[in-house]
């Protein structure tokens, strides 16, 4: 399987022994990240690159994941899920690693480098990559909802709204009063 990975200078060092690991279990790996260390070096772009190959990659059917990583993980998952085509997850245990893949057929993941020692994250990285999406109707009826509001914007109708249009909002009586307890 081909692994794109990035991240900035939060996990340069992290980034190194991933890659190794990685490839140590046969996987292609294509660093999109910094060459050296850079104090004040940014992740978007970095994080962007990763998950614009990985969205490549999967369009020419080539078996490919994403893992993108940096201090926390947040700004890296929000950077790879601007990218059309990207469901990218924030993973911090071994749960959350398997159902990104098993029920949102997430394509990129992210880790806080600084938030997990090494071994940790690896085990996470390594059964994301080895859970397969499940398939289960749910499931992927709820990623072609994501799928279309990426696509043209369009969303389920709103339970909360009366109407043909659904614009018209409930009776006053219907909505939460945070005094009634």
């Amino acid at each position: 399987m081909r692994i794109h990975i990035a991240t900035d200078h939060a996990g340069l060092e992290f980034s190194t022994q991933l890659q190794h690991h990685l490839a140590a279990a046969g996987h292609d790996v294509v660093d999109h990240g910094p060459l050296e260390y850079d104090p004040v070096d940014d992740y978007p772009s970095f994080c962007i690159r990763a998950a614009q190959a990985v969205v490549r990659d999967q369009q020419a059917g080539v078996d490919t994941l994403g893992v993108v990583f940096g201090g926390s993980g947040n700004g890296e998952q929000i950077a790879a899920n601007k990218v059309h085509g990207v469901r990218a997850a924030l993973v911090w245990n071994l749960a959350t690693a398997e159902l990104a893949r098993e029920h949102n057929d997430a394509n990129v993941i992210s880790i806080g480098a600084r938030q997990h020692t090494f071994d940790e994250a690896v085990t996470f990285i390594d059964r994301f990559i080895a859970t397969p999406f499940s398939g289960e109707e749910r499931h992927a009826r709820r990623i072609g909802q994501l799928a279309a509001y990426e696509a043209d914007g369009s969303l389920e109708p709103d339970p909360r709204a009366s109407g043909s249009n659904g614009t018209s909002p409930l009776p006053a009586s219907d909505t939460f009063d945070p005094e009634a307890g």
